[in-house]
């Protein structure tokens, strides 16, 4: 399926008129919201068979009284699985679909399918919101969670097992049985470039000091991989980022800061400190024959950088620009006063 992006000249489309009612029940905005971008996401498309199942299930979730909203996504798996499954294909992905009712074998299953370095989507919050587990070390678990800031946090076993359990009241009011559901995220392309977001890594990220790169790490994976490659057995002589910048740091952070001549060094070496790690998590090497261009490439990024955050006086007629005052004013011999 192919994605047909709506014209910029036009409004956002309405939601589907079988979600209106629902708009009106305040207990399940949030489950509302949910479902409605993901089907108006499925309607923008060109499937017509995604179409076709998402409507369906509006209608149906629509149909089901306030009391039984939640019923209608866990009791109607025949349209949902449907519905999933079509939403899946359409970013060349297979979700698989488990559930259980023992943690232990709940726990098992999902650091199974974490040991074979497949993400899980979790049901958590009583079926209110999705999170994402990348990974398991020691009964600890390292999850992407859109509600958090920043983004991955670190969760034990407890922690994360009382947010996954959903209380089946549909099915029993008094005592009801706990269910544990989750969703195998599996590609069906060939993944080159994987992150290793380990439990020391994630504890870093969350340090006050590296708030920045949490919040733009994005932008920096997505310039790496311009200037580096995944590794693979055809690149000869491939550098890491670390001996990469043990052979060309001094030269970045001592040219950078001439020619700029309003940022200093410590400030330099922080986005170089800030691209290794990002290079070093997905693994990215530098292959020999591209030295020379990747020195090049990171000297511009970080020149450009220098501008950005200090701003850049005029010259050969352009008229320059100022986005912030210095921290500690420097007098340079050439370049920025």
């Amino acid at each position: 399926a192919t994605s047909a992006a709506p014209s910029a000249a036009h409004a956002a489309p309405a939601a589907p008129s079988s979600l209106q009612p629902l708009l009106s029940w305040p207990r399940h905005r949030a489950l509302v919201a949910a479902l409605r971008s993901e089907l108006e996401a499925a309607l923008l498309r060109s499937d017509a068979e995604l179409v076709a199942a998402a409507r369906r299930l509006a209608s149906a979730v629509a149909a089901a009284p306030p009391e039984r909203f939640a019923a209608a996504f866990v009791l109607n798996p025949v349209e949902l699985g449907r519905f999933v499954k079509l939403l899946a294909r359409a970013f060349e992905c297979d979700l698989v679909l488990e559930r259980r009712s023992d943690a232990e074998q709940a726990r098992k299953v999902l650091t199974k399918h974490l040991r074979e370095q497949t993400p899980v989507l979790l049901c958590v919050e009583e079926w209110s919101h999705w999170i994402t587990v990348l990974r398991a070390e020691d009964k600890r678990f390292v999850v992407a969670d859109s509600t958090d800031e920043p983004l991955l946090s670190v969760r034990t076993w407890p922690q994360l097992r009382n947010r996954w359990k959903y209380h089946d009241v549909d099915y029993v009011k008094d005592n009801p049985p706990i269910l544990y559901d989750l969703m195998a995220v599996t590609p069906r392309f060939r993944t080159t470039v994987k992150g290793d977001f380990s439990v020391e890594r994630v504890k870093f990220l969350r340090r006050p000091e590296n708030r920045r790169l949490g919040r733009h790490w994005n932008e920096y994976l997505e310039d790496l991989l311009e200037i580096c490659r995944p590794p693979t057995h055809r690149i000869a002589e491939p550098l890491s980022m670390g001996e990469f910048l043990r052979r060309h740091q001094e030269l970045l952070l001592t040219r950078v800061v001439y020619w700029h001549g309003d940022v200093n060094r410590e400030e330099v070496g922080r986005v170089l400190r800030d691209l290794r790690f990002v290079s070093e998590t997905y693994g990215l090497v530098i292959p020999a024959s591209m030295s020379r261009r990747a020195l090049g490439d990171l000297a511009i990024l970080i020149s450009l950088w220098a501008c950005a955050d200090r701003g850049v006086n005029g010259m050969f007629g352009a008229p320059g620009s100022d986005t912030r005052a210095a921290a500690k004013p420097r007098k340079r011999r050439n370049g920025r006063k």
